[in-house]
């Protein structure tokens, strides 16, 4: 029990630190896209924002099995300000763009550190047996960034500026690393330090650990595909809705759509699932394809919270579910290295989509749904014709197209039999 309460004062400081994020997340987005009119340019600072942690993953996680996970954590959180700071003193002295997207990615590499060594510290701290519900709880500080941030955001944003915002989030970091110093000292910590340092060893047991298991292949396979489809409705929902909406509209829509995702982690936490996670990965997958494509049909923003709601509400349990499944087949002496290979890989698919969704959307579906365009008269006449309606039709593909491949992946053996088979998947020099 007392390791849970280390867990749960961890995961309060990890909350308000997501707090925070989400709102200055929101309030670049939106000010990037005022300034600008570009969604190209708010697809570029949301590429940015999640590169260097793409990139980095691997190293943070190697680090993470080499030296203490909640100084890693603490030092993450610590000099991510660095990146605020550059984006405050930015718009404070009036600057361009290209400073703004130096500030972000500042603030992303040095997240990197931080990823691998949160998500292994439950590893450190919890039994199997909790594994389920702590991963409710994760996903309520993570999601709390879509649920919290953006009404805030809005609310902040209606009487001020972005300004305010960052000051906010600069000073979340203070709650985060108490949190974690005054528990630090009385976590025990399994580490490698003791072997010489070799990047392309460890970094070989790193993929090793998930290569070794056909299973845990194919879900991170799947994984990065849902994240690529995921990340165009990330993208393309602010200019859709701004395209017949206003900031706090978009604030409390964003909020309120939200609450899906908070209900499904209560309800995670609360139920603590036991079995049939692959049934479960598969059918949450395929509903949040389904309403996805549902999005990009309306522009009334009651049925849009009401399919954003349900679309929210199922990703809890497909991170739930690949998460238990993967966790149990990977010892914990590489789930440093595991998880920031995991992420890297998985996270492809949101670097791939950023760096499309913009340009897709601003030079081909945007067009085809203007007036007198190629699809205004077919399916314009469905779904309307005008700004916004051609990120609409791309929801609706992404939306249908993921269903499909989770329908594909959902018949295969190798994901269905992981929860048939032991607990871990021995990794060549990991005993």
């Amino acid at each position: 029990m007392d390791f849970v309460r280390k867990f749960m004062a961890i995961w309060f400081g990890e909350l308000v630190s997501s707090i925070g994020s989400g709102m200055t997340a929101f309030a670049v987005a939106l000010y990037v896209y005022q300034g600008t009119a570009s969604v190209t340019r708010v697809s570029v600072i949301a590429l940015l924002a999640f590169l260097p942690t793409i990139v980095l993953s691997p190293v943070g996680g190697i680090l993470a099995d080499r030296y203490d996970r909640r100084l890693m954590m603490i030092a993450g959180d610590s000099l991510s300000v660095l990146g605020l700071l550059v984006i405050f003193f930015t718009i404070q002295m009036g600057g361009g763009f290209l400073p703004l997207c130096i500030g972000v990615t500042i603030s992303s590499v040095f997240v990197s550190l931080l990823e691998p060594a949160y998500r292994a510290t439950v590893t450190d701290l919890l039994t199997e047996r909790e594994y389920a519900r702590a991963s409710g709880l994760v996903q309520i500080a993570a999601n709390s960034k879509y649920l919290i941030s953006p009404f805030l955001a809005g609310l902040i944003l209606s009487v001020t500026d972005i300004r305010a915002i960052l000051l906010i989030d600069m000073a979340t970091f203070f709650v985060t690393v108490l949190t974690i110093a005054l528990v630090r000292k009385s976590i025990a910590t399994t580490l490698s330090s003791e072997k010489r340092f070799d990047f392309i060893r460890e970094f070989k047991e790193g993929l090793g650990s998930i290569t070794a298991d056909k299973g845990v292949t194919s879900l991170v396979v799947l994984m990065a595909w849902m994240c690529f489809f995921i990340a165009f409705i990330q993208t393309l929902m602010t200019p859709m809705i701004l395209s017949f909406a206003d900031a706090r509209t978009l604030g409390i829509m964003e909020s309120l759509s939200a609450v899906g995702m908070l209900v499904g982690s209560v309800v995670i936490g609360i139920v603590n699932l036991k079995k049939n996670y692959a049934r479960t990965l598969t059918l949450s997958l395929m509903a949040a394809g389904l309403c996805m494509a549902l999005t990009g049909t309306t522009t009334s923003i009651w049925l849009l919270v009401v399919f954003c709601m349900v679309f929210f509400a199922t990703l809890p349990f497909v991170n739930t579910c690949s998460d238990v499944l993967i966790r149990t087949k990977i010892p914990n002496e590489v789930q440093g290295r595991a998880w920031g290979m995991i992420s890297f890989l998985t996270q492809i698919g949101f670097v791939v989509a950023y760096a499309l969704c913009g340009l897709l959307a601003d030079y081909v579906f945007e067009p085809l749904l203007r007036e007198g365009g190629l699809l205004a008269g077919t399916v314009g006449q469905v779904i309307g014709i005008g700004k916004g309606r051609g990120i609409g039709l791309m929801l609706i593909v992404a939306g249908m197209v993921m269903v499909a491949f989770a329908f594909i992946f959902g018949l295969g053996k190798n994901i269905r039999q992981m929860e048939r088979g032991g607990t871990y998947a021995m990794v060549d020099g990991c005993k």
